[in-house]
């Protein structure tokens, strides 16, 4: 781990990504205490016509302008982006777990277990992801719960793959059978030996699919399926912006567009340099 963190370290991209990311999150924690108006409070002076609606200014504490409701676009994009940073860590932390836990006991025990477990898997990477989303969203509701339970829904059968022939190439070599050998459990064997040589290969698919998880939230709020109001995401506020266009309001596109292709770019250079990292060829 020592070298890995070192190879990674001699990654300039990765660390100047780090570095952005590092100041999103800051924005996001520290941004709200100097704003003037909260997310949804209504600024009646700035509403109108909409090509007179509250352009961008410092002196009336619309620092990003406002949106057409006459709403602070400032809060409302530190509280989009903070939304679309919780969907695509905890989307990501539930496909690290449910996958890796699904494909290191299918491709462990295999047999009739490894054959059942992945059939299913392929019948539900068979149906559209899109579809099993909105089909979730619309049964259960449309709530932060119900977004995570969505994308968790279908975000762990890549992974699963991908551990399961992982852990294929790892349970026949001769560590292994020196473990067992040695009297060692299963369960030992898994915790001890497959899972900490299956963790470069995790780490690396989990910083990708964070932001694959926030393009999947933005894509369902682009749609109007994703999280109601009085809350917002990054994708609800581009479909906001894109819709005003036609005004010339061109801030409520262009600031949260902004922040969203930053997280994008950013967690997928942060990727690139684990992968390097981590890779043992490499080494």
């Amino acid at each position: 781990m020592r070298d890995a963190r070192d190879r990674f370290l001699r990654n300039r991209a990765a660390i100047a990504c780090m570095i952005v990311l590092g100041l999103i999150i800051a924005f996001v924690m520290i941004g709200p205490q100097f704003a003037k108006w909260s997310n949804e409070e209504i600024d009646w002076a700035a509403l109108g016509d909409l090509q007179t609606l509250g352009v961008p200014s410092i002196e009336s504490g619309h620092y990003f302008g406002t949106d057409d409701l006459g709403r602070d676009l400032y809060a409302r994009t530190i509280q989009a982006t903070g939304t679309s940073l919780t969907v695509g860590l905890i989307g990501a932390l539930m496909a690290l777990f449910l996958g890796t836990a699904w494909g290191v006991v299918a491709g462990y025990f295999g047999g009739r277990t490894d054959s059942i477990m992945m059939r299913a898997v392929d019948i539900l990477l068979a149906i559209p992801t899109t579809m099993v989303i909105i089909l979730i969203l619309v049964l259960v509701g449309r709530s932060f719960t119900a977004l995570f339970i969505a994308l968790g829904a279908v975000s762990w059968l890549t992974m699963s793959r991908i551990v399961r022939a992982q852990t294929l190439a790892l349970k026949n070599r001769e560590f292994i059978e020196a473990a067992r050998a040695g009297g060692v459990s299963e369960l030992m064997i898994i915790l001890r030996h497959i899972l900490p040589n299956l963790l470069g290969v995790v780490i690396v698919y989990a910083s990708i699919l964070v932001p694959e998880m926030i393009l999947a939230e933005s894509f369902i709020s682009f749609l109007g399926l994703g999280i109601s109001e009085p809350y917002t995401s990054l994708g609800a506020l581009i479909a906001e912006g894109a819709g005003t266009m036609a005004y010339g309001t061109l801030w409520q596109l262009l600031y949260p567009l902004f922040f969203y292709v930053s997280i994008i770019i950013t967690m997928f250079f942060i990727g690139d340099g684990l992968r390097d990292a981590l890779d043992p060829k490499d080494r």
